[in-house]
């Protein structure tokens, strides 16, 4: 930053990830190139100049390769292609170069618990029968009962419902997900070679980084018992993603980041050994309430966790899975709890947004890297009366209709005008936009001094030049306050009380979530102060 006293981070170029602000695109969902209502490649190469122009690090793309879409691409058929609706292979070469010479990185999920059932080793799987080589890759047992007609055992999928289909001979296949979805079998030694040659295939094409989805979930102890707990976290899948490490270290600058839903923070910690994960996703902090008590010890706890290992801490507010902060905010529990989204608890969006802008400050100046999952940038909403019969989120369906899902989070982003599909593309999105998005569209937003959009720009890039990877020192402040100082200088307060408080001794005003009471810090605002 011209003129400033604070020393400016020069992070090194073979670990870029530690301090990185990573954009999440859920492509479907960004930006659509050809005008059939679903997002693609040809969108996003079009906006690669507003994601540079935002000041992030690296793009994480989720599921691109060929599915069938039960579950939103997680459904995977092919691992080494693109999937149709969304472009092809030679595209996705051209979007890397091309985000590469805006110095932009490029992340891809791979989904190695499960794949689809379209895919051909489980279309093989089921013409070969029981007992075969090719039903070995997954996981097939004999049903309970005389005739074999009752589910292996009693494990629930996660979307809901049996974790177990039968097929046609009478045996049954596992699938932790949706029943599109069958999960692999990572003790045949066939599957660990395949996502090794997968990750090979990727990084061969310039891909920087991998996000392992359900990354805790690959091994299964058949024998255990009927809860979670036989297929959550058993130590067989740190060999796993020791394997993982030995292929990425085989690059320059590669990095694995695992999706890691784990209460036990020691546990967690075990995927971030040196010999494996580079980094993890920080869910406590994304479902962290708005509670300065709650904040502080998930903070303490993400630090305390990571910096002893050596690992970057990462900060997440949300994701494609979760509830918008404007929304979770805004509602009399903040909290985020997959078992219970809230649905249809009453929202104050003024309240959220002042809240969202406020959290987004402080995750931008906590060290390590950062997570902004589309849209969260322009400050959208949860949208949560989508039609039932627009509904594509297989929870809705798995639930009995009970479970509004996912969609809510994952409609198509309001880039211009005033009505939709606000410059998403030419023809009818795959969810509907709310009408009154009209408001929240980027080129709105891009020229208001005032707007989220504005503040992102402003505190990523004061975030690139001063902040990232480091640590931080907490100061002295009343108990509904967060203080902190970060070691460029720099000095962040939180005001999570209900009424102002007096902004500490500083020399002038880097940047805050809303306006400033004089010499005081308003109720739900965060601000960046140079000191002396």
């Amino acid at each position: 930053m011209s003129g400033s006293i604070f020393p400016e981070a020069t992070p090194d170029p073979a670990t870029w990830w530690r301090g990185a602000a990573i954009y999440q695109v859920y492509l479907r969902s960004f930006a659509d190139g050809n005008g059939d209502g679903i997002g693609d490649l040809a969108g996003l190469r079009a906006r690669l100049p507003y994601l540079a122009d935002l000041g992030i690090g690296a793009i994480w793309l989720n599921p691109w390769y060929p599915s069938p879409m039960a579950d939103g691409g997680y459904d995977v058929a092919d691992y080494r292609d693109i999937e149709p609706s969304f472009g092809t292979l030679a595209e996705a070469e051209a979007f890397i170069a091309e985000a590469h010479a805006l110095g932009i990185k490029t992340i891809t999920d791979i989904v190695p618990n499960h794949g689809s059932d379209r895919q051909e080793w489980f279309v093989r799987a089921l013409e070969a029968g029981p007992g075969s080589p090719e039903r070995d890759l997954f996981i097939f047992r004999a049903g309970r009962g005389a005739d074999g007609e009752l589910p292996p055992n009693d494990w629930q999928s996660i979307f809901g419902g049996p974790a177990w289909t039968r097929v046609a001979d009478g045996e049954w296949y596992l699938h932790l997900f949706a029943p599109e979805q069958p999960d692999f079998n990572w003790a045949d030694p066939r599957v660990v070679e395949e996502f090794h040659d997968v990750l090979r295939f990727w990084f061969d094409r310039g891909v920087d980084g991998i996000r392992i989805d359900s990354a805790a979930l690959l091994v299964k102890e058949m024998d255990g018992g009927g809860g979670p707990e036989a297929y959550t976290d058993l130590d067989g899948v740190h060999e796993i993603y020791r394997g993982w490490r030995q292929v990425a270290e085989r690059y320059d600058d590669r990095i694995l980041i695992g999706e890691v839903w784990l209460p036990d923070q020691e546990r967690f910690a075990l995927y971030l050994r040196p010999d494996e994960m580079h980094t993890a996703f920080n869910f406590d902090f994304l479902a962290c309430a708005w509670e300065p008590d709650a904040l502080r010890r998930s903070i303490d706890l993400t630090l305390a966790t990571h910096l002893p290992l050596g690992a970057p801490p990462t900060w997440v507010l949300s994701n494609h899975d979760v509830t918008r902060p404007v929304t979770r905010y805004g509602r009399p529990d903040t909290s985020f709890d997959h078992a219970d989204r809230k649905h249809g608890m009453p929202a104050d969006p003024v309240l959220g947004e002042r809240r969202a802008r406020a959290a987004a400050l402080l995750a931008m100046a906590l060290p390590g890297g950062l997570y902004v999952y589309q849209g969260e940038e322009l400050g959208l909403p949860e949208v949560e009366d989508i039609p039932a019969e627009l509904r594509q989120d297989p929870i809705w369906f798995r639930s009995g209709h009970t479970d509004l899902g996912r969609d809510g989070c994952r409609v198509p982003l309001p880039w211009s005008g005033d009505e939709p599909p606000f410059g998403f593309g030419t023809g009818r999105p795959w969810l509907p936009q709310p009408p009154e998005w009209k408001a929240l569209t980027a080129e709105v937003q891009a020229g208001d001094p005032s707007s989220m959009l504005t503040l992102y720009r402003t505190g990523l890039r004061l975030r690139r030049e001063l902040l990232g990877d480091g640590t931080l020192t907490w100061l002295e402040s009343p108990r509904e306050v967060l203080a902190f100082r970060r070691d460029s200088g720099l000095v962040c307060v939180v005001n999570l009380g209900t009424g102002p408080v007096p902004l500490p001794d500083h020399e002038s005003v880097l940047l805050a979530s809303g306006p400033l009471e004089g010499g005081a810090l308003p109720a739900d605002t965060t601000v960046w102060l140079r000191t002396a």
